[in-house]
């Protein structure tokens, strides 16, 4: 395992554990599908999801950076800009890219089918932020793949990119609440559970708002932002119309789903 894998896996352990406590000492809401019928086969999707990518890409973002900065390619190596400032700016259009990406999925008929499956989940929780379909996630790491050489993001960018978008993740699908006079002020840099959660209510206009998975300013600024669900956050039904038998919980139903009608 490399040192940049060891460190994305460390960290991924580290924040999960902490979500997963905050879950149990500050819940959001009650769950109406209890862990043992959702936490296998979201977790079991995580090796699913692994495999799948690295057989089509056998490299990390890391070493792509690397590949790029050797040649010279890509605008910050081209101009030869500080690390700092090329890195800054490189997360910040990576997250405009990965936020881009998430509109395109809700947009695009066939992208759509496969990221689906990710607001097919009946309940809402930290594991839900690990339920994409593995095609979704190999389109997603080409896609940074491009971005990366493009702006010739330095290998620090690429890999702290990686570890934020990991962790917000889960911190944003977190069944938990923050004190109510922190909200407004986390929401104001980043994308909160209250704010994620709204964009896998079952209403449609609330399903195709708050794209953000880090920053929370591309949903301002691009006009599909919603501060709330329609229905409160304890009254808000959880996933889509479709895909609602308990049964489509289980893995193998999971990776089948942008395969079937419902």
């Amino acid at each position: 395992m490399t040192q940049d894998s060891q460190i994305r896996l460390v960290s991924a352990l580290a924040i999960f554990m902490a979500v997963a406590l905050w879950e149990v000492l500050a819940p959001r809401r009650r769950p109406e599908f209890g862990r043992l019928r959702r936490w296998p086969s979201n977790l079991g999707l995580i090796v699913v999801d692994a495999l799948v990518v690295r057989a089509i890409f056998p490299f990390a973002l890391t070493g792509v950076a690397l590949w790029a900065q050797g040649r010279g390619w890509g605008l910050f190596n081209a101009l030869a800009a500080p690390s700092w400032l090329a890195g800054l700016v490189s997360i910040l259009v990576l997250d405009f890219v990965i936020w881009a990406q998430h509109v395109a999925f809700h947009r695009i008929p066939v992208l759509w089918r496969l990221h689906r499956m990710h607001h097919a989940d009946l309940d809402y929780d930290l594991t839900s932020a690990l339920r994409f379909h593995p095609f979704e996630l190999a389109i997603s790491f080409a896609l940074k793949i491009a971005a990366v050489v493009a702006l010739g993001a330095p290998a620090w960018a690429a890999l702290a990119f990686e570890v934020m978008l990991n962790g917000l993740a889960m911190f944003n699908h977190a069944n938990a609440t923050l004190p109510k006079r922190l909200e407004p002020f986390v929401r104001a840099l980043i994308v909160t559970p209250d704010m994620h959660r709204v964009h896998h209510s079952i209403v449609p206009a609330e399903t195709h708002s708050n794209f953000g998975f880090n920053l929370s300013l591309w949903d301002r600024i691009f006009g599909v932002y919603k501060p709330a669900p329609t229905g409160g956050h304890e009254g808000m039904t959880v996933g889509l119309p479709i895909l609602r038998d308990e049964r489509e919980l289980r893995l193998d139903r999971m990776l089948t789903q942008p395969f079937r009608e419902g």
